[in-house]
């Protein structure tokens, strides 16, 4: 009698106020792939442009060094403190851009990096706008270094 109250007991726990599955990421191969192997991470030993921005809201640091010549990016190199999806979009994006026309690379947009990375979550999509950002920031150095010239 005492064994079939016990049970009684553990059934009416109530359910759990959240679920596992809601507060599980899921990121996609691809990002992954860029995370766990990123490409071109490091500094250019003398850059032609470079941009450092920070995401004032959760942190992130990213630093973009480039290598132009007759207006080709010829290198592109990164080094990011993040997230997941910020390491991933840095290491991405220097592979959109190298050996790639300044034009090329001016165009590029968050929504570019997200479908490279075979998409990122809501909560992930500041880690593309950070790239982007720090990549116009590169470019626009390129500029006022070559108008001071």
């Amino acid at each position: 009698m005492r064994a079939a109250k016990r049970s009684a007991k553990i059934d009416a726990f109530p359910q759990p106020l959240y679920s596992c599955r809601k507060s599980f990421i899921m990121y996609s191969p691809q990002l992954l792939d860029h995370f766990e192997h990123p490409r071109n991470a490091g500094d250019l030993p003398a850059p032609t442009a470079s941009a450092q921005l920070e995401n004032p809201v959760c942190g992130d640091v990213l630093r973009l060094t480039l290598t132009l010549k007759d207006g080709y990016i010829t290198e592109a190199r990164f080094r990011a403190k993040g997230c997941v999806a910020s390491i991933a979009c840095g290491s991405l994006l220097t592979e959109l851009v190298t050996n790639r026309t300044l034009d090329y690379a001016k165009k590029l947009s968050s929504e570019d990096l997200t479908a490279g990375l075979g998409g990122l979550n809501p909560e992930s999509n500041h880690a593309a706008a950070l790239a982007i950002d720090t990549l116009r920031a590169a470019i626009a150095n390129v500029k006022r270094s070559n108008d001071t010239r």
